[in-house]
């Protein structure tokens, strides 16, 4: 066999146009599934060596050539050439050129769809565990930053509007919660690749005595696929797992969101480390948190290739179409910039700084006690709705006044409510309130001491 020429290539007639070679190969970007090919292979020659479909002896030949290649690519060595279009056929066709007759005998009952289609679900395997050991690297992190401000008090915002006062660890803690479901949903993806495709052919199985079970076992799939025509074209779990990034981005991007506005001058609350910004080229006073605006832009490409999934697979007939082709394209362009964002944000979250001291100089601005005096004053046997009419008042008087709640007298707050005593101090003014937090989950001291010792064990395990 001449290992330059492909095997379909008998069916058409003349030399293929360059330009068709350039457009249609994939083995640019997809020699990265060289390694799950290559095993997905010797899983699949055992099979027909047990089928006694090809001998032992071709099996070793076989397996013992593709060792050899994988060697040679992960050493460097190995010459990629794209007229064999995909990773699939370069390695048969070095398989060919280096064992001779049992390297033409791999692929039988074996289509490129359900190889690839076995690939994907090899290779997504294990970068989802690769992506939850980052998630988790991060989490930890979080937690460790959590536990150096676990008494200090920061406002909490709504509409970017000063809300109620927290503990900044429960505000750290909400990231860790957000990686949690990250971290859940990848775990759930990856229960969807259990199933083994390899069997199913170019659409409709083989009359040859495949083993479908054997090759799942042999490669850690716990079942098989029952339908032929949904294996080969099944890329859902390609979706899922791009939508599972797009969240991940959205939940770095929201703290990078968080930390640009507070590492401001208007804010100051937060401290990037000098290794992680830049300056202008024009303004030497700058100290710009490029990498968390590169974080919050980088998003976006990943929103575009879950876009560019789904839209590749909304009007695909019926079986294997070539279109498919384009979809690691995008699961790995969503997989590197998540890997990559991960990383830079744990770096981040490592060397950041909180500026208690200029948090706490304006932690009594904004009334950020008021929904906490409605509440006392809900203790006193009034309607919620009727106390948040009585501090609302009082707030429009303070600020007329130019005044803080606590700074009222009993007398001037009675004029509102002749419920509230003298123990009204004891709700209000910031470091009361979050004392005063009694649900779980709350954004106190003790919930905040509470979650951090939770965090820490439970990512431990």
């Amino acid at each position: 066999m001449d290992s330059s020429k492909k095997s379909w290539e008998k069916r058409l007639a003349g030399e293929r146009d360059p330009m068709t070679v350039d457009f249609v190969e994939s083995l640019s970007y997809d020699n990265r599934l060289y390694k799950y090919d290559i095993v997905g292979s010797i899983a699949h020659a055992q099979m027909l060596a047990e089928q006694k479909l090809i001998t032992k002896a071709e099996f070793k030949a076989i397996k013992d050539g593709l060792i050899e290649i994988s060697k040679e690519i992960t050493e460097g060595r190995f010459k990629f050439d794209k007229t064999y279009e995909d990773i699939h056929m370069a390695i048969e066709a070095a398989l060919v050129a280096k064992i001779g007759e049992p390297g033409m005998k791999l692929h039988t009952g074996r289509s490129r769809n359900d190889q690839v289609a076995t690939d994907i679900r090899l290779w997504m395997r294990d970068e989802i565990e690769v992506l939850q050991s980052k998630i988790n690297a991060l989490q930890k992190a979080f937690v460790k930053l959590a536990g150096k401000y676990a008494k200090d008090v920061m406002p909490a915002y709504t509409h970017l509007q000063r809300a109620q006062p927290v503990v900044i660890a429960m505000y750290l803690l909400s990231f860790v919660e957000q990686l949690k479901r990250d971290f859940v949903r990848l775990k759930n993806c990856r229960k969807m690749l259990k199933i083994s495709p390899l069997g199913s052919g170019a659409i409709a199985g083989s009359t040859l005595p495949l083993d479908s079970e054997s090759t799942a076992k042999q490669l850690g799939f716990s079942d098989i696929s029952y339908n032929s025509i949904d294996a080969t074209s099944d890329r859902d779990f390609c979706a899922e797992f791009i939508f599972d990034c797009a969240l991940i981005a959205t939940h770095l991007s929201r703290l990078a969101e968080d930390w640009i506005i507070y590492s401001s001058e208007e804010f100051a609350f937060v401290r990037i480390d000098d290794s992680h910004c830049t300056s202008s080229s024009m303004m030497p006073q700058k100290r710009n948190p490029d990498v968390l605006e590169l974080i919050r832009a980088k998003t976006a490409g990943v929103y575009g290739s879950l876009m560019a999934m789904l839209t590749l697979l909304k009007a695909q007939p019926s079986g294997y179409n070539r279109d498919l082709q384009e979809d690691k394209i995008h699961i790995f362009s969503a997989a590197d910039t998540v890997k990559a964002s991960l990383d830079m944000a744990q770096a981040v979250v490592s060397r950041v700084k909180f500026d208690t001291k200029k948090i706490s100089t304006g932690l009594e601005e904004g009334f950020l006690d008021a929904t906490a005096l409605a509440e006392y004053l809900v203790g006193k046997g009034i309607a919620f709705r009727q106390a948040h009419g009585i501090v609302g008042s009082l707030v429009a008087y303070c600020e007329k006044a130019e005044k803080k709640l606590a700074d009222l007298t009993l007398d001037q707050f009675k004029e509102y409510s002749p419920l509230i005593d003298k123990d009204v101090y004891e709700s209000i003014g910031v470091a009361n309130v979050v004392a005063k937090y009694a649900t779980e989950g709350a954004a106190g001291t003790r919930q905040a001491k509470e979650q951090i010792a939770y965090w820490k064990k439970q990512l431990a395990k």
